[in-house]
């Protein structure tokens, strides 16, 4: 199938490349553009409680608003806000209405005290404004984001002759704020992606083409992978978080790289041997792309996998990563046979050396210690990710996205200066709706009920209640102790609160605790579900492609289960390098659905290479020992030049600047390190010699068979899959 796949694309590599051109021109022509949101409760199914009490919400308070916008004024250089400064923001609010009549915000808003007059911090040095969102608007989209640059813009200009600081905080502001960051932190990551990529290319192979071959195609096949995933998010309606792009990026180089490199070491290696440029094409991509297309199948239903999951945000994530390893799989078997085809010889210009056969001396002996000593490299090489991976279970799942929020920024340095100065909650209440249809509630049932709340632990202080229009529903409004994104918040919502709100809920009224901490207590109930449901169906499904590609019901469980130890060995030393050594009270939520993406996926493509490499060694006739030594000398160099491209591609990442790319960048780099040098190097070849021909059962895939075979020697340093 992929000899008669090379030969097509030799054939007409010219038509081949042009179609890859096209598609791409056609695809940026009509694809919509591919956007984020950053609206928490978009990502939540509506049977849970948060969304719950945001429908009761917008169905029974339709005056009622939520805060787009704070406004955080102090003087400049400091000092206290006199009688006249605060007579000045309240003409600079009168003046400021008719700007605010856009589709995101509703008129701005004084906090007032008891006592009817401006809020002011207890040293009256700050003060604070809100500005509500206007009916419908979500304060996430384009829409939101250009109204907060012109009301930054309006309060510059309305400020510039005053003594007056007015900054502005809160969601919009906020998301303007990320969305920048975030475009800055999509520029820096590309070119150090880029950058790294080249470097590191020049240092193995030191040829320029083959240095330009991954960024020109991933070039071509980002564009059109990007086009497709927006077309897909706008058919099924999925909701993408910002960072989807930045990953975007990374994933699109890395594997793109990843399988370019394994055809690139078939290839120099069949030259090697007298071949001719086309022949050589047919050959490599007959011995190496069954490889590449089982490793892309593995990754792609790994990613699909996320379908299954509650929560919206990896719904939309799963499968475009989906669709971009799709892509970047077709342009592998196609696009990059067709490019080197016409490149001919002149593709490692101007290198000589790659006519040499390497002497891999390095790899040699690493393959003879595992050959010689299983046992103890597999122990040790276990071991060491079994200490790792116990602390993993320290593990502390963070929702605090104030923490990943850009330092240096407007809204950053308003809201500390909010904080410090005002009660943590009082940035945004919490909501609680009492849903009384069919039910006579009186008003000692309401205050006793707010009575209740405001002795739950986390509560500062409760207003309300607010009848509806009918007084078929209540709403109260809780200020917080804590930050509403902290921990602490959530912990107190998901505990104490709710608890407190079910309980004293006069007789036949349903009460739902809403808010933004009530939602990332949701989403931490349907993250604790998609860990029970989404990884064992992916593993279920990689267990059969591996079942079905090595005719083995044995070596698919032991090759999981190293994978798996990967996985907890990755979340174990980012817990320590992030939680014990950095001090950090947790790390986001989102880490171990990301670690499981990238670094269980992609760690199941090496061992998929490093099994058919021993499974061809077995084929030879060479004994178990004598198969893992080969395997480690030959695949090794391939599976390492892999690894170090992707971990350097993920290691970008911690060029973002806040905790939660970072400690993404930290954990997907380390990871495929260990799951590339630990796992596939060494774990995986040594179980494999230690179980021998039983590895094998029942297919015994590495008995000899019948093929064409031009020598052992063909198969150095490539990566080989018979079939």
């Amino acid at each position: 199938m992929f000899a008669a796949l090379g030969r097509f694309v030799t054939r007409f590599r010219w038509y081949v490349i042009g179609a890859w051109l096209l598609l791409a021109v056609l695809v940026t022509a009509t694809a919509p553009a591919l956007e984020s949101t950053q609206d928490n409760s978009e990502f939540l199914p509506d049977h849970y409680e948060s969304i719950q009490a945001l429908q009761l919400q917008e169905d029974k308070f339709s005056d009622a608003f939520s805060p787009g916008a704070i406004l955080v004024i102090e003087r400049d250089g400091g000092g206290k806000l006199t009688a006249a400064d605060q007579a000045e923001v309240a003409t600079i609010a009168e003046e400021l209405a008719p700007e605010l009549g856009r589709k995101t915000f509703q008129q701005l808003v004084i906090a007032q005290g008891e006592d009817g007059k401006p809020n002011l911090s207890a040293d009256g040095t700050v003060m604070f404004a809100v500005i509500p969102l206007a009916d419908g608007a979500t304060g996430y989209d384009t829409q939101a984001i250009d109204d907060a640059k012109d009301l930054r813009a309006d309060i510059k200009e309305l400020t510039k002759d005053s003594d007056l600081d007015v900054r502005a905080t809160g969601a919009v502001p906020q998301s303007l704020d990320s969305q920048e960051s975030s475009e800055d932190t999509l520029l820096i990551v590309g070119i150090a992606t880029i950058v790294l990529i080249v470097g590191l290319l020049a240092l193995i192979f030191r040829s320029v083409l083959i240095c330009v071959l991954p960024v020109v195609v991933v070039g071509i096949v980002s564009t059109i992978a990007t086009g497709a995933i927006a077309w897909a998010n706008d058919v099924f309606d999925l909701k993408a978080d910002a960072s989807v792009q930045q990953i975007l990026v990374v994933v699109l180089y890395g594997v793109g790289t990843d399988y370019i490199l394994f055809f690139l070491f078939r290839h120099r290696e069949r030259l090697r041997q007298g071949a001719s440029v086309r022949d050589s094409v047919v050959h490599s991509l007959d011995r190496a792309g069954e490889a590449i297309a089982s490793a892309g199948g593995a990754v792609i239903v790994a990613f699909m996998a996320l379908i299954l999951s509650s929560l919206s945000i990896f719904r939309a994530i799963g499968p475009a990563l989906a669709i971009a390893v799709f892509v970047t799989l077709l342009a592998a078997l196609t696009l990059v046979p067709a490019a080197v085809s016409l490149l001919g010889k002149a593709l490692f210009w101007p290198s000589k050396s790659w006519q040499k056969e390497p002497k891999h001396g390095t790899f040699i002996k690493l393959g003879k210690a595992v050959g010689q000593r299983p046992g103890i490299t597999a122990l040790v090489s276990g071991g060491a990710m079994t200490v790792l991976a116990i602390f993993a279970l320290s593990f502390n799942p963070s929702f605090d996205f104030n923490s990943s929020l850009p330092e240096g920024v407007e809204s950053t340095e308003a809201l500390e200066t909010f904080q410090e100065h005002f009660s943590a909650g009082a940035a945004e209440p919490v909501p609680v709706l009492v849903d009384a249809e069919g039910a006579d509630v009186t008003d000692d049932q309401l205050a006793a009920f707010g009575k209740a709340l405001g002795e739950a632990e986390g509560v500062d202080s409760v207003a309300g209640p607010v009848p509806s229009k009918d007084r078929t529903a209540f709403q109260f409004y809780l200020t917080l102790s804590d930050d509403p994104v902290s921990d602490a918040a959530q912990d107190n919502v998901a505990g104490p609160i709710r608890d407190a709100a079910h309980e004293a809920a006069p007789d036949g009224t349903e009460a739902y605790v809403g808010g933004t901490p009530g939602i990332f207590a949701d989403m931490s109930k349907a993250m604790a579900r998609d860990y029970k449901v989404v990884f064992p169906v992916a593993a279920a499904v990689i267990l059969l492609i591996l079942a079905l590609l090595l005719r083995s019901l044995v070596a698919p469980w032991f090759l999981m289960a190293a994978v798996g130890l990967g996985f907890a060995a990755t979340l174990g030393i980012t817990v320590i390098a992030f939680q014990n050594i950095g001090g950090e009270a947790g790390l986001i939520f989102m880490l171990p659905i990301y670690i499981y993406l990238f670094v269980t996926a992609l760690g199941t493509d090496y061992n998929i290479l490093m099994i058919a490499r021993l499974r061809e060694e077995a084929r030879e006739g060479r004994d178990p020992h004598s198969a893992a030594a080969q395997a480690v000398t030959h695949a090794g160099p391939t599976i390492a030049a892999a690894g170090v491209i992707l971990a350097g591609t993920f290691a970008s990442l911690m060029l973002g600047g806040n905790t939660l790319i970072v400690s993404m960048g930290f954990a997907l780099a380390v990871g495929i390190l260990i799951v590339s040098f630990v796992m596939s190097m060494f774990f995986t070849p040594a179980l494999t010699s230690l179980l021998g021909h039983a590895a094998w059962w029942p297919g015994h895939g590495d008995e000899a068979k019948d093929r064409e075979h031009a020598g052992h020697a063909d198969d150095a340093d490539g990566v080989v899959l018979t079939k």
